[in-house]
């Protein structure tokens, strides 16, 4: 992860982009690639958008490594580690959505 994100700082750093790379620059990016993402699911049926042409496919794949650039910039910029982030929204998940309430249903833990 680290060599990574090492990679799109040199990235942005070559470019003199880290001027525009502000905190709420990123997020608004990352809302905008986000929604390129679905984009490509717009009007599918649960079942299509799981059987995806190669030609969809790889640019879903496209759009889903834009997104996590951006994210990992925004990480950055913040000073975040998002696999501890991560790992530390993963369990209050468990604490708001205990197995025995919410398996097998999408309601919110609100609604419990």
């Amino acid at each position: 992860m680290n060599e990574l994100i090492n990679k799109i700082r040199q990235f942005v750093k070559e470019r003199d982009w880290e001027q525009f790379h502000t905190p709420k620059n990123l997020a608004m990016a990352l809302s905008i690639e986000a929604a390129e993402i679905m984009e490509h699911f717009q009007w599918k049926t649960a079942e299509e958008s799981r059987e995806l042409d190669e030609v969809t496919f790889s640019e879903v794949k496209d759009e889903i490594g834009d997104t996590f650039v951006y994210l990992l910039r925004l990480c950055d910029e913040l000073g975040i580690d998002p696999i501890e982030a991560a790992n530390n929204k993963m369990l209050k998940n468990a604490e708001k959505y205990p197995v025995e309430k919410a398996k097998g249903n999408a309601k919110k833990y609100t609604e419990f």
